[in-house]
């Protein structure tokens, strides 16, 4: 029996070029062997290959152990980066201290990266008084200020517009920065896609769209999508140059970002990039991906797993091995434990904290409505 295409979702088979990472537009940099394109490699130390690849592994490790978490009841939801983690990891190492990221929602493997810490994302997935959303908001929507990661809210696209501006304001004040925006292929649909590239095409701004085409938008396949042969495509309507690469290609992807971040940088203005990878898990702890993808499409995309591949290459250059594999993944789940075990520990939220971080002065109603609430039957007990 033939293999199953990379290119077949498992809606209908083998119509769409846009997951097709062979594709002679397509950016890609790690051979098959192990090996690296000298062409397109972008040079990377062999310090910061093994770092990368631990943080990807922690962030697997991770995702498997709140997916459990959310089995057991103890936290209500997740939404993971299960294959992905070379699209999003990639992508935030090629920024610049300065640059700003504006997620969708997949994305917490960055914020790590970035500076925001383990115990602040668990607490968050726990809705606790430690949780920088203040329990305001479903798990994994969360904010990290200090490592230049905006908030996550869950209308499809919305950072796009936000991101656009971001970047706008930047450029008028003269900043050196640059923004990028994470979205999914579904996002293009959207009026926030449209509103965005347009805003960002006319002024120039810095911007670096990030597109994730991991084949799916929960249920709705890519060909169900678009019609357009690539979602890098859909930016040239709008002024806005288009690439694609290899999304489960660490090396590709960082490839792409740093051209894509030295072009928005230099004033030439932004620029969409299309990362094909492919979502090995549901679209989220309330999903099950069974009822709409064929399990052997799932099996041929399991083979492209962006760990396996960089585990290769680290394999060819002496820099890995099983000793440290079990080593690492050993020390990143007592740190998920500890980070849990103190999540379950803290209080709630407080209650006044609901009038918090809207007003930079609450006003004179907002103080009397915090007093009636406080002194009534509800913050009994609280």
């Amino acid at each position: 029996m033939a293999q199953p295409s990379l290119t077949e979702t498992g809606a209908s088979a083998g119509h769409s070029p846009s997951l097709d990472p062979n594709a002679s537009d397509v950016i890609r940099v790690l051979r098959d062997d192990g090996t690296l394109d000298p062409a397109t490699d972008p040079k990377l130390s062999d310090d910061a290959v093994v770092a990368l690849f631990q943080h990807m592994v922690f962030v697997r490790v991770l995702d498997e152990r709140l997916v459990t978490l959310q089995r057991q009841g103890r936290i209500g939801f997740h939404i993971g980066s299960l294959g992905e983690e070379a699209a999003i990891l990639g992508s935030a190492f090629a920024m610049r201290s300065q640059d700003w990221l504006f997620p969708c929602y997949r994305e917490f493997g960055a914020a790590l990266w970035r500076g925001m810490t383990l115990q602040s994302y668990i607490d968050n997935m726990f809705g606790n008084a430690g949780d920088p959303a203040h329990g305001r908001q479903m798990p994994d929507h969360y904010t990290a200020r200090a490592a230049k990661f905006g908030s996550i809210s869950s209308p499809i696209g919305t950072q796009i517009t936000q991101g656009a501006g971001f970047a706008w304001a930047a450029k008028i004040k003269r900043d050196d920065l640059v923004a990028l925006v994470y979205f999914g292929e579904g996002a293009t649909s959207s009026n926030e896609f449209h509103n965005g590239l347009n805003f960002a095409g006319v002024f120039k701004t810095p911007n670096v769209f990030f597109c994730r085409n991991n084949g799916w938008a929960i249920s709705v396949p890519v060909e169900r999508q678009t019609a357009s042969e690539t979602f890098a495509g859909k930016g040239v309507a709008y002024g806005v140059p288009g690439v694609r690469c290899d999304g489960n290609d660490l090396f590709a992807v960082i490839k792409a970002t740093r051209d894509a971040v030295a072009h928005a940088a230099s004033g030439k203005g932004p620029v969409l990039i299309e990362a094909l990878t492919y979502r090995l898990s549901g679209h989220s702890t309330s999903d099950d991906p069974k009822a709409y993808r064929k399990d052997e499409v799932v099996e041929a995309w399991k083979q492209r797993d962006p760990l396996v591949r960089l585990r290769k290459y680290l394999d060819g250059r002496s820099l890995w091995s099983d000793a440290l594999q079990s080593e690492l993944e050993s020390k990143v789940d007592a740190e998920i434990k500890t980070a849990v075990a103190v999540a379950e520990k803290k209080p709630q939220p407080s209650l006044e904290s609901m009038f918090d971080d809207v007003f930079a002065e609450l006003p004179w109603h907002l103080k009397e409505q915090r007093a009636q609430l406080l002194a009534g039957v509800r913050a009994k007990g609280h």
